[in-house]
């Protein structure tokens, strides 16, 4: 027997290799081996990214052929670094700093060497390609954008990176995704999927064809096409309006909550963020720390609401049947309150009742209306968590649970938020100024959009959003019902009618439009800031709320304009303009556009460096413009026109 148990030994060794063999290349020759085996090469067949297009079917973003030098690390050979940085167009260190970058991540996997190649670039590189061994062109789609507004809207494409990759398998080294704005928040909508082709090398690492003759090759699916609920030509508007100012606006459509412009100023073209320059421009706009045109004030900018939070402060006064519109108030050009006094614009002995008290923006109507509110059980405590869950339901507070890709929760304090300040015992006093929306009250402007279209509403809105239509699909039901406010529907009609009054009579009175019913309110919100520590106080912000026409309302719209004065100087011309030109589809008031397209606030936000004194409640003059950049800006608002016409 001992001398057959080194042939049966022999025998089942030889069998184990075969079964194993059989077991590796036939029954287990599965695509996941595949992208383990060095003996494969791996290409990716990238598609394009699907188009966007505005409400109106104008295309917005399409692509570009673009061109990737790519490098395998082990694959590459002695070659003449002179000659290929010069084709390149790269120095000796930066080639040496890409291809360390690349042998990092892996020496057998490919990596972009240098992205972006232009078409002239290509062609004269693809023909010396050969003598490069390990690097080869990887041809992909950039994008393009058919405009140059909406940037902080449409948003850009740039090169994943390490945390990226390992949040998500599907994308490799030198991918690119979407960065921000409507590219980052439909990223897997527009990018499609990625095809492959699995290609067989020889021992001298050649290739010799496809793998298996193509058995496990993919074609790639083109990303889907989407349609956004922006309107172009509003958009560019606005932006055009918002020029040589900082601030933001969002204009929604109340039945559907889509939102119609989303402007945040200042901006930027959207194509300087393609191409081989991305990386530098994008640093630019980074580093911009004063002006800072990456941050989207109408999503992100945190504001004091100041006045128009006083509809807010109506509304649930009458909920909490703690005021009657016909009950009025007495303004001695104030409210006092213990040793405190709140000033107030109004005449003194002006009688106010609901409709007045808006009319008028009365600081001490909505005084004394807050405080009922808070004392109506003898606990303020209590009240202020029931006057927080009111506003709260407007979706103040908190996120909008909408489809942008940034955004601020604002903040509506309760008693809990004061619970470190006023451990014990709490007075309506100690927050009046949130009477007012100044205090602890803080809102984005698309917050205080959203509130106008629950207003315009009569006691709902719905979730604001930028998707109007993707290919082959339906809108998530998030963005097709309705969310009710705990205000009951007959108590907006006396707030209504006080915004009707602003315009008609009250703060706006000189912003009316021919035809159109435009219920608004004013703000007027002060602004501090700290200068070498020391609490100082700017030029205040100019705000503006409102919605139009008054019954089956089309547009409700939040415009901030920092360091604008007061509400109706920049942010109430601004939103009666944008709220003509989408009702009408033109504007008739040339007067207001023109003083805002000559008029600049650089001067007022280049103060706190300067040292020049703040125009505290306007006591200022306004800076105009150059000529020059007056006839671009008219220039560009012709062309603006020429377009929508």
């Amino acid at each position: 027997m001992r001398q057959f148990l080194l042939f049966i030994t022999i025998i089942a060794v030889g069998l184990l290799f075969i079964a194993r063999l059989f077991y590796l290349q036939i029954y287990n020759s599965s695509g996941h081996n595949l992208y383990e085996d060095n003996a494969i090469r791996k290409v990716y067949d990238y598609p394009k990214r699907g188009f966007v297009y505005d409400r109106n079917g104008e295309l917005l973003v399409a692509n570009q052929p673009s061109y990737d030098v790519m490098v395998i690390p082990r694959e590459v050979e002695p070659l003449d670094t002179l000659e290929f940085c010069e084709l390149l167009k790269i120095d000796k260190s930066q080639f040496i700093k890409k291809y360390e970058k690349a042998r990092h991540y892996s020496p057998r996997l490919p990596s972009v060497f240098v992205s972006h190649l232009s078409k002239e670039d290509y062609a004269v590189l693809q023909e010396k390609m050969r003598k490069f061994h390990g690097f080869y062109i990887q041809k992909r789609s950039l994008r393009d954008y058919e405009t140059t507004i909406g940037a902080n809207v449409l948003g850009d494409i740039g090169e994943v990176n390490h945390s990226d990759i390992r949040r998500d398998p599907y994308y490799k080294m030198g991918d690119l995704k979407g960065k921000q704005g409507v590219e980052a928040s439909y990223e897997k909508t527009l990018r499609g999927v990625k095809g492959i082709k699995f290609i067989q090398k020889d021992r001298f690492n050649k290739n010799i064809g496809p793998y298996k003759g193509g058995k496990f090759d993919t074609i790639p699916e083109q990303g889907k096409d989407i349609t956004i609920t922006i309107d172009a030509q509003l958009q560019a508007y606005g932006e055009l309006l918002m020029q040589n100012k900082r601030g933001g606006i969002i204009a929604i459509e109340p039945a559907t909550g889509e939102i119609l412009s989303m402007v945040a100023a200042p901006t930027y073209d959207p194509n300087l963020l393609v191409g081989r320059d991305r990386s530098k421009n994008f640093t630019k706009l980074y580093n911009d720390s004063i002006a800072k045109p990456l941050f989207n004030r109408s999503l992100q900018g945190v504001y004091e609401p100041g006045s128009p939070f006083k509809l807010m402060n109506a509304l649930i006064a009458l909920q909490e049947d703690v005021i009657t519109p016909e009950e009025t108030v007495t303004c001695y050009a104030g409210y006092k309150y213990g040793n405190r006094f709140m000033k107030c614009h109004c005449h003194r002995g002006t009688r106010n009742d609901m409709v007045g008290g808006i009319q008028r923006s009365c600081n001490a109507y909505f005084a004394n209306t807050y405080r009922k509110i808070l004392d109506k059980t003898g606990n303020a405590s209590k009240g202020i968590d029931t006057w927080s869950k009111h506003a709260q339901s407007f979706g103040l507070g908190n996120f909008l649970n909408n489809d942008l890709y940034v955004g601020q929760k604002g903040r509506i304090p309760d008693r809990a938020y004061y619970k470190n300040i006023y451990p014990n015992t709490f007075y309506s006093t100690y927050t009046l100024s949130n009477a007012i929306g100044q205090g602890e009250v803080a809102t984005t402007p698309i917050q205080l959009a959203n509130m106008a279209a629950a207003i315009a509403n009569r006691g709902y809105y719905f979730t604001p959003h930028i998707i109007k239509n993707i290919e082959g699909e339906t809108l998530p039901e998030q963005f097709t019902q309705p969310k009710y406010t705990t205000i009951d529907r007959e108590n907006f009609e006396p707030v209504i009618e006080g915004m009707l009054q602003v315009y008609k009579k009250g703060t706006a009175a000189s912003l009316q439009i021919k035809d159109i019913d435009i219920c608004g309110k004013t703000g007027t919100v002060e602004n501090f800031v700290k200068i070498d520590s020391v609490k100082t106080q700017l030029t205040d912000h100019s705000i503006f709320l409102a919605f139009a026409p008054k019954n089956n309302p089309k547009i409700a719209i939040a415009v901030f304009v920092e360091n604008g004065y007061w509400g109706s100087r920049f942010a109430g011309r601004i939103a009666s303009l944008m709220i003509e030109k989408h009702i009408k589809g033109h504007t008739t008031r040339k007067d207001m556009e023109d003083w805002l397209l000559r008029h600049t606030l650089e001067n007022e936000y280049a103060k706190p460096f300067s040292g020049e004194s703040f125009g505290i409640n306007g006591y200022t003059t306004l800076q105009v413009v150059e000529e020059q950049e007056y006839y671009r800006l008219k220039k560009e608002l012709n062309r603006i026109n020429k377009a929508e016409s």
